[in-house]
């Protein structure tokens, strides 16, 4: 299935649960619990937790985005138009973008 696929099967199970008309601070305190399952995943080198919550935090910013009345597809649309053709590199293990690298001496 497709992310476009899955994506409208989030977006009609949490309409199925009334999710898109509660308030986003419960929305917003589900997604800090969901990176910090992440966090604990990547450090454990679990790749199964890092999956998991990889997949449970783009359920919740579906529904965050439903709540906000954003089209999660265009969200990511907006920041790929921005990462796009940006140009920078790796910088301790972090892209870091050419706008914000320092010049050094």
């Amino acid at each position: 299935m497709n992310i476009t696929e899955l994506t409208r099967k989030i977006e009609v199970w949490a309409i199925d649960r009334n999710l898109q008309n509660v308030d986003s601070k419960a929305q917003i305190s589900k997604l800090t619990e969901e990176i910090g399952e992440l966090a604990s995943g990547v450090n454990k080198s679990n790749k199964e937790v890092v999956k998991d919550s990889i997949g449970d935090a783009y359920v919740v910013l579906t529904i965050l985005a439903m709540q906000q009345k954003v089209d999660v597809r265009d969200c990511i649309d907006i920041a790929y138009q921005e990462i796009k053709d940006r140009k920078g590199k790796m910088v301790d293990g972090v892209f870091v973008k050419e706008s914000d690298l320092k010049v050094r001496p």
